[in-house]
């Protein structure tokens, strides 16, 4: 068995995109990719992902490359999707439906269980075939459905105490789309998504991009 080792997070960022590419070559039926052949679709250096493949322990054989399926089968192992993890959505409006209606999340492994909502025009409307539950029965739903990782998908306002509550009732991994930077335990792991944010930088490239052009 691997090691158990201090991986970067930049490494961790990159892994996803690896997993894309790969099931891309996988379903186009290539069998056997090198690092320089993979560098050059993915628009990477080959130097950086040997590297990145060395932190797992490598997966290549000189000379032969990189069993595409096989690659493929263990960064879907490290990034834990062999196996299911169920989950729920605090927030049924635009965000939380277009979240839960998502399919791709379950082919990889991500249950959508249950949405919960205060609006009570919302609660009772079906999501999925699913009902949205107020927010009061949460908890007794979290614990009684094995519940494992929680979408925030509400205004900031609330963010902070529902990340509460759901952390006390032993939630240790959350998807936090509310513009606030959630504080939680060190053993609680939180992947914060301020869609602003991400607006205001890809204005800041085009326009950093234009200027340079003038």
């Amino acid at each position: 068995m691997m090691e158990e080792r201090e991986i970067s997070q930049a490494v961790i960022t990159r892994l996803p995109r690896y997993f894309r590419y790969l099931g891309e070559l996988k379903d186009n039926g290539v069998e056997r990719i090198s690092s320089q052949e993979l560098s050059e679709i993915m628009n990477a250096t080959a130097s950086q992902i040997r590297q990145d493949f060395n932190n797992f322990g490598g997966f290549g054989q000189q000379g032969y490359g990189y069993n595409v399926e096989l690659l493929y089968k263990e960064i879907g192992k490290i990034l834990g999707l062999d196996r299911q993890h169920h989950m729920i959505i605090i927030g049924a409006g635009n965000l939380g439906h277009a979240l839960a209606n998502y399919m791709n999340f379950e082919r990889r492994g991500f249950i959508f269980d249950g949405c919960f909502d205060i609006n009570e025009k919302l609660i009772g409307t079906k999501i999925r075939g699913i009902e949205v539950l107020p927010m009061e029965e949460m908890e007794d739903f979290i614990i009684q459905n094995n519940i494992d990782m929680a979408v925030i998908a509400i205004p900031k306002v609330g963010a902070a105490e529902v990340a509460d509550r759901l952390v006390a009732c032993g939630i240790k991994a959350i998807w936090n789309f509310a513009h606030i930077d959630l504080k939680v335990p060190d053993n609680v792991t939180v992947e914060n998504v301020h869609l602003s944010e991400s607006l205001m930088k890809l204005s800041y490239n085009f326009n950093t991009a234009k200027r340079n052009k003038n």
